[in-house]
């Protein structure tokens, strides 16, 4: 029969538990076997003062805000509304039933302030990469590296054009924002990445590029770059620069660095695409970090007319010497041009004036000119790499970096930025990168079996 609602008195005294309340496959108690922040209160203890009233505790605002980043949540309003509500969060921030939760000011002050003072979000990070190093699932012998454009909080309507003159300085005195981009002005990954003038400035925003990469509309963007150990997909390190492709390489440089420098590891081969295919990127493992660059090489020296591409002349590296198809000698001079980045090898005038393969070599020059790069011995090596069976594995596994950036887009939902400026960038990208290790070592790592009551 229809069982009727049970309408007995309420008991005078309730026993509840959070702990029996949160289910062992739930994805929070998942990662909170690898949440250490013990980092947190001996990074900000100098910031703190000895005396006055207790401050709300900053592991509380840490655990609130990796909770947020790994459910997609970051808007700070939202978020303490969250945390108010859910059980699972409560439990995870060690708030209880009736922990008071923050307000969503003190997220910012403290963002601002003491995080950014110690650089917190950066060695939030770090330790969480040694823990995936401790579990095994870092190999440190091949990295992948790539760049994924996320939109910034800035309106094209209310941007205005690059060539007009602007008060920075004034604007600087209101606008955090603006403050950042005039002290990155220097840095190789922000101003100095490029002398170009971009065509749209955002005035509220204006160290974001303007870009149109991604062959629709253009838009207001920021470049945020990852470095990944192909083994199980765990970013080793993770940067926020302009969206151009200079900074981009620039970054994969900085962080292969500094991931020697603070973890000791330094891959063996490096996989990525074109876009890190320059001469001068690719000199830079082969020549000064003995790195195997499985890397597709960026060459435009094809010809559409009928001749003779460069690929024709044959390099002898003993003599320093090119032969031309008809077995002539191009040398060099030993003159650097483009900068210094370029030798240019010449082959003399009465060889060529008497030469049959003139028609086809050089129709409208006296003589045959062959450029090649200061760093063409680094491009030999990639080109003789794309022709491996290791390449071809590199190139399949790359792909794991793209399921990084989807990941992040669809499923943590950082698909346009919230905060402004190169370091609030930098922030929510540190922060996203420790949600998506943080998951990946909840998935990767089995839960231990709760003990019998």
């Amino acid at each position: 029969m229809m069982g009727p609602q049970q309408t007995d008195q309420a008991a005078l005294f309730y026993e509840f538990s959070l702990e029996q309340h949160v289910p062992w496959s739930h994805m929070l108690r998942k990662i909170d076997r690898f949440v250490d922040l013990s980092v947190v209160r001996s990074e900000l203890a100098p910031f703190y003062s000895s005396t006055g009233r207790p401050s709300i505790d900053p592991e509380l605002l840490v655990r609130m805000l990796l909770a947020g980043y790994c459910y997609g949540i970051r808007s700070e309003r939202r978020l303490c509304e969250e945390v108010h509500l859910n059980l699972a969060y409560r439990w995870f921030c060690r708030l209880g039933l009736d922990g008071e939760v923050p307000d969503h000011s003190i997220f910012s002050k403290n963002r601002h302030g003491r995080f950014r003072d110690c650089d917190l979000l950066r060695k939030l990070f770090e330790t969480v990469v040694r823990r995936c190093m401790a579990e095994g699932l870092v190999e440190g012998t091949a990295f992948a590296v790539d760049a994924s454009l996320i939109a910034a909080d800035a309106n094209k309507q209310r941007s205005t054009a690059g060539t007009d003159s602007h008060d920075w300085e004034a604007l600087a005195r209101t606008r955090r924002s603006v403050r950042e981009y005039l002290d990155t002005l220097d840095e190789a990954a922000w101003g100095a990445a490029s002398e170009t003038v971009p065509k749209f400035i955002s005035r509220s925003d204006p160290a974001a590029q303007w870009t149109g990469a991604h062959k629709g509309h253009a838009f207001f963007a920021y470049a945020d770059n990852y470095l990944i150990d192909l083994k199980a997909a765990v970013i080793v390190d993770v940067e926020a620069t302009r969206a151009i492709r200079q900074a981009e390489v620039g970054a994969a440089r900085t962080m292969i660095e500094r991931t020697g420098e603070c973890f000791g590891i330094h891959p063996q081969r490096l996989a990525a695409d074109s876009a890190y295919g320059s001469a001068e990127m690719l000199g830079w493992p082969v020549d000064d970090h003995a790195i195997e660059p499985h890397i597709p090489v960026f060459d435009k020296s094809a010809r559409e007319d009928g001749t003779f591409a460069r690929d024709a002349f044959a390099y002898e590296p003993e003599a320093d010497i090119y032969l031309c198809p008809a077995g002539k000698v191009l040398a060099s001079t030993g003159t650097l041009v483009n900068d210094g980045a370029t030798l240019l090898y010449r082959a003399s005038k009465r060889d060529c004036d008497i030469c049959e393969l003139k028609p086809q070599c050089c129709p409208k020059m006296p003589a045959r000119k062959v450029p090649r790069s200061i760093y063409e011995s680094a491009r030999d090596v990639a080109r003789g790499i794309a022709r491996t069976e290791a390449y071809v594995t590199s190139r399949r596994e790359r792909k794991k970096i793209e399921m990084l950036f989807a990941h992040l887009k669809r499923i943590l939902r950082l698909d346009r930025l919230r905060l402004r400026g190169p370091c609030g960038a930098q922030d929510e990208f540190l922060l996203a990168a420790t949600a998506q290790n943080l998951r990946k070592l909840a998935k990767l790592i089995p839960v231990p079996a709760p003990m019998p009551a």
